[in-house]
């Protein structure tokens, strides 16, 4: 499907839109409640560089990785999980702290929700942040008036790149795999899509670590959500 093709007059229905690294740059708060953990367990501050390789999982993930400090974190995961459990017990009361503090929109955003919204269209996010940060953080960036639905990555027993939560919230606007498309910025955003059978845009400018998102299988890849206009 063409760009043109995935966002014109009458298309799509629904739009569900990752949340982190695609609508808002939320790493400098997540760098700075990763290192105030990492700090608090001894250990030497990560860095929002360092940070923004390990985003898009979930917060358990990213906790694991800045445990490990590294992105495959499995090989190094601790034999003590009471290390893990205290550690995003640390990460969450500091997020919950900054969250929103140092965050912003990306350029583009606003102008393709006025659009979306202006021609009818049902806007969900779908993200593996955890529920009880996603409303603070997108009423902190004043975008919570836009969206219809949110689903975190702890509203469902699965999150991204597992289809679920897209089918999901697909369904709850009223939407169909014919006039739905996903918005996001990682393999977990387009995997997601693919295995819901659902078309998918992707943006360069977020988090995605490994192989480039232009090779990922997105129906369209852009350098801002403005393209889509």
């Amino acid at each position: 499907m063409s760009l043109a093709g995935l966002f014109n007059a009458r298309w799509p229905g629904v739009a569900l839109f990752d949340l982190d690294g695609t609508l808002v740059d939320s790493a400098p708060d997540l760098a700075a409640a990763i290192d105030q953990m990492l700090e608090h367990l001894g250990r030497s501050p990560a860095g929002i560089d360092r940070v923004r390789n390990w985003v898009g999982n979930g917060a358990s993930v990213l906790v694991r990785r800045a445990l490990a400090g590294q992105v495959d974190w499995e090989p190094a995961r601790p034999k003590d999980d009471a290390l893990f459990n205290d550690a995003l017990a640390i990460f969450y009361h500091a997020y919950g702290t900054i969250n929103g503090r140092h965050s912003v929109v990306y350029a583009g955003v606003e102008a393709c929700l006025t659009h979306l919204k202006n021609q009818g269209c049902r806007l969900g996010i779908v993200t593996n942040k955890p529920e009880q940060f996603v409303a603070p953080l997108l009423e902190q960036m004043g975008l919570d008036h836009w969206f219809d639905l949110t689903v975190g990555g702890d509203t469902l027993p699965v999150k991204k790149p597992d289809p679920t939560p897209l089918l999901h919230a697909m369904e709850t606007l009223g939407g169909t795999r014919g006039t739905t498309v996903m918005v996001g910025d990682s393999g977990a955003d387009i995997n997601a899509a693919l295995a819901a059978g659902i078309p998918c845009v992707a943006v360069r400018y977020g988090y995605n670590y490994g192989p480039a998102v232009d090779t990922l299988g997105a129906d369209a890849v852009v350098d801002s959500l403005a393209e889509l206009l």
